[in-house]
């Protein structure tokens, strides 16, 4: 581990003499482990210097992704808990909907998932929202891929009456949904774009509790506003 810290340290790669004289370890020890880091593939040897290789990028990488992910799963367990409600997050990637973590409590349970969500994207406020998102041309890809259908007494008919809905409502607007993806439960999502990536934070509420809805949804618009700058790199990657 000190070599590969030690290589790292060095962007323009480093010779074994140099490297076994920083990290303190005897020559002859440095060049077996620095061999046997080349053949694993966490070093690269070039006209004697040593550089990180692909294993060594991929550990960074792995460690930076999970570092990401913790920070959105800490941000929504902290509103779940201010908020009292199960809080979602959700991004529109290569085409399709993804529902990338929900916090919920069993006092408050998320929503089951009883149609897949990536096809029912009509009928459930995380696809409204993130579809308004998109341009003409995408919701329309999306629509050819995912047309809509009847889930409950609720849900939107027809794709025109969807684009319709889609084009009225503003890129960043607040999109509720009231019993259109399960009957008993009511939902909100806010929008979040960031360059090309759409995104959005969502909450839901049994429908018993439907006056809560909006106030929660403001509350949890504000709150994703004020760590919107500290979440935007664990976001949109």
């Amino acid at each position: 581990m000190r070599l590969l810290e030690s290589v790292a340290a060095h962007g323009h790669g480093a010779p074994a003499k140099q490297l076994a004289r920083e990290t303190g370890l005897a020559l002859p020890t440095a060049y077996h482990l620095l061999r046997t880091l080349v053949h694993e593939g966490y070093l690269r040897r070039d006209k004697g210097l040593f550089f990180l290789g692909e294993a060594a990028a991929r550990l960074s990488s792995s460690g930076a992704q999970e570092k990401r992910r913790s920070t959105i799963v800490d941000a929504l367990a902290g509103w779940r808990d201010s908020i009292g409600v199960p809080v979602y997050y959700a991004m529109y990637r290569d085409g399709e909907i993804e529902v990338l973590c929900v916090s919920d409590t069993p006092g408050n349970p998320a929503v089951e998932e009883w149609a897949d969500f990536r096809e029912t994207g009509h009928a459930h406020a995380i696809g409204q929202c993130l579809l308004a998102q998109l341009d003409e041309d995408g919701r329309r890809d999306h629509l050819d891929r995912y047309p809509v259908r009847s889930l409950t007494p609720y849900t939107v008919r027809a794709d025109h009456a969807l684009l319709r809905r889609l084009e009225r409502m503003g890129r960043m607007e607040l999109v509720v949904e009231r019993q259109e993806y399960a009957l008993g439960t009511v939902c909100a999502a806010v929008p979040i774009t960031l360059g090309t990536t759409a995104a959005t934070m969502a909450l839901s509420l049994p429908s018993h509790q439907a006056g809560r809805l909006l106030t929660a949804a403001r509350q949890l618009q504000t709150e994703v506003g004020r760590l919107l700058g500290s979440l935007a790199l664990s976001i949109s990657i």
